[in-house]
């Protein structure tokens, strides 16, 4: 390789780098968004705490942080202490498939959260458009049952977030950007949570 190759992928690394630290170093700057945090931690924390779950869902990137987050939940995050409801909707291939052949992808979450959502649980969207149709019926579905609504998604105006009860817009159009602020504040809730719900 060539040293101007070399130079020219050395610097693409870093821009891509602190084009994520100045993003999060936006987000640290809106108090908006810091008490969205806030809010949507302790609308997971009492859902918990009255005996009811955590339901996610996402396509692609943000199907495997819907996954990796219900893991921290219902696995452990920080503490060694029982397990936390929390399901990822997308994880049986089976009815993944089936659904999809016999109804269409974007009735997949929807009849899940009908099947598996009561009063009280909470439902997260991850959505870095906003505009997945299978996660609007879901959410759709949710608020029909009583399920409470949390939207994480990219820049505002989108259809997930307002439809959602609670939501945080990640003020970017970049899709990675976006996807590691998202994993980024579910790890801070699910600190906070884990805090709250098996406080020493």
């Amino acid at each position: 390789m060539e040293l101007k190759d070399v130079i020219i992928n050395l610097l693409m690394i870093t821009d891509r780098i602190l084009e994520s630290i100045q993003l999060k170093q936006q987000i640290l700057e809106d108090v908006q968004l810091i008490e969205s945090i806030k809010q949507i931690s302790d609308c997971i924390h009492h859902a918990f705490s009255i005996g009811n779950k955590l339901l996610l869902c996402g396509n692609g990137g943000s199907a495997a942080d819907a996954q990796h987050l219900a893991a921290e939940f219902s696995g452990r995050f920080y503490q060694d202490r029982p397990p936390l409801f929390a399901e990822a909707l997308h994880v049986n291939t089976s009815y993944l498939t089936a659904v999809a052949n016999d109804y269409g992808f974007d009735h997949v979450y929807s009849r899940l959260v009908e099947a598996k959502g009561v009063k009280g649980d909470a439902l997260i969207g991850l959505s870095t458009s906003g505009e997945s149709i299978n996660s609007i019926r879901a959410f759709e579905k949710a608020q029909e049952m009583g399920v409470t609504t949390i939207a994480f998604t990219g820049k505002k105006g989108n259809k997930l977030a307002e439809l959602a009860d609670h939501s945080f817009c990640v003020p970017s159009t970049d899709t990675p950007r976006i996807q590691e602020v998202h994993i980024m504040i579910g790890h801070i809730i699910c600190e906070y949570v884990e805090s709250a719900v098996f406080t020493k």
